[in-house]
């Protein structure tokens, strides 16, 4: 099974109901562009609504619905606003149970992100089209490319997007 994995267009803000801002709006449609062509299985995104916007275009461009799947929302660090939120998120790609009040450890963002994958094969979808937000696709990646951490993610732009090749433990950036 190959998954293609985006991160979302540039968005307006963090919460879950953020907007896509005009350049997201514009990377969305080029995004559409980009994978013209591309047959997926299904097209599944996050909850969250730069997420959904963010393959809105390509969906409507090619009539298909997106499903929507709570596991590949974002993963909360804190509940607790931390000014410290960068260093702590480094730290749990090294400790992968840490846990901060009210935020979900690596281990169990990568567990979440597990189940989603293993009942993707189960129903022996080929390819399949995913968007998430940048920590849970870093997780994601880390699952096939353990060097994936902190620092990789750091380098991730709005949007990205990644094949993975789940029998082949594979990851290639497009």
């Amino acid at each position: 099974m190959k998954i293609t994995a985006i991160r979302h267009c540039k968005a307006e803000g963090q919460e879950s109901n953020a907007s896509l801002t005009a350049e997201g709006e514009q990377q969305a449609r080029e995004l559409a562009a980009f994978l013209e062509g591309q047959q997926f299985d299904c097209v599944i995104s996050s909850p969250f609504k730069r997420a959904v916007d963010t393959i809105k275009p390509f969906a409507e461009l090619n009539e298909i619905s997106i499903k929507i799947d709570e596991r590949l929302a974002e993963r909360i660090l804190s509940s607790e606003d931390d000014p410290n939120w960068r260093t702590n998120l480094e730290r749990t790609y090294k400790e992968e149970h840490l846990k901060f009040p009210g935020g979900e450890s690596t281990f169990e963002a990568k567990e979440r992100i597990s189940s989603f994958i293993n009942e993707l094969q189960r129903k022996s979808y080929q390819s399949v089209l995913i968007v998430t937000h940048g920590n849970l696709l870093s997780l994601m990646i880390n699952l096939y490319q353990p060097s994936f951490g902190f620092k990789e993610w750091e380098l991730l732009s709005n949007p990205d997007v990644y094949l993975i090749d789940v029998s082949l433990k594979d990851v290639s950036k497009l």
